[in-house]
């Protein structure tokens, strides 16, 4: 990760806008919904929050694309956080085509992240003053947000040994990912038992694990190396 080439005002300000229009676009809230639910969030066994999203497919032709959105509240009323992510993303892979996020709380934050021909750039704003950074654009990069899970249903159709490229924009980092293994599993979901398919990732020097279920909804998400666990709590077929 590092700096580069400044843009224009100007230019900044117009890809910005046209982001924000385009991801809050009447578009954004119909369309087919193709997953929504709940996710109970715990860290090293203990509850720290929740996940509402919502996934939409909406648009024709070159207009076609997912728009991801949610709502994470995390800690407690003394010092609660609200992340509201929301995504652009191209079908069928779920490639990023552009990515905003607002954090409220202690560690406030605004983040918009543009895509410009071959490259991303996010402008971010919190209380150490506003920030540029831009990561090369490929033909595989997805995002993967920290304490996002549902942004996984965007990987559900990787391969076992397929490598793609991942920006995690609130850390501002980006890193390869590998999928190491992908095989079938079964897990309880709502006290019931449901069969998944179970990838396990690697992101940079850790090792990621989600299930899925046949429709390639997300039903699980662990990291291990931080004691991150994301269950599904609405019912899942």
């Amino acid at each position: 990760m590092r700096n580069m080439r400044p843009l224009s005002l100007p230019s900044i300000l117009a890809s910005a806008i046209f982001l924000a229009a385009s991801l809050a676009s009447p578009l954004a809230a119909q369309g087919i919904v193709v997953d929504e639910g709940t996710f109970s969030v715990t860290e090293r066994g203990r509850q720290v929050g929740t996940e509402e999203f919502s996934i939409r497919r909406a648009g024709i032709g070159r207009e076609d694309a997912f728009f991801a959105n949610g709502l994470i509240v995390r800690g407690t009323s003394v010092d609660r956080e609200e992340i509201s992510p929301l995504l652009r993303a191209t079908p069928p892979s779920g490639v990023a085509a552009g990515y905003q996020v607002r954090v409220q709380g202690a560690e406030a934050l605004e983040l918009q992240l543009t895509l410009l021909g071959n490259r991303y750039v996010a402008i971010a704003r919190s209380s150490l003053g506003d920030e540029e950074r831009e990561f090369p654009a490929r033909n595989n990069t997805r995002v993967l947000d920290r304490d996002v899970a549902h942004h996984y249903y965007f990987i559900r159709d990787l391969r076992e040994g397929e490598e793609i490229h991942v920006l995690e924009p609130r850390t501002r980092s980006q890193m390869n990912v590998a999928v190491l293994r992908r095989v079938t599993d079964q897990i309880q979901i709502e006290g019931r038992p449901t069969e998944a398919r179970k990838l396990e990732i690697r992101v940079g020097q850790e090792t990621r694990t989600i299930w899925y279920d046949r429709l390639g909804r997300v039903l699980r998400v662990e990291i291990p190396a931080v004691g991150y666990v994301a269950v599904r709590t609405d019912l899942v077929g």
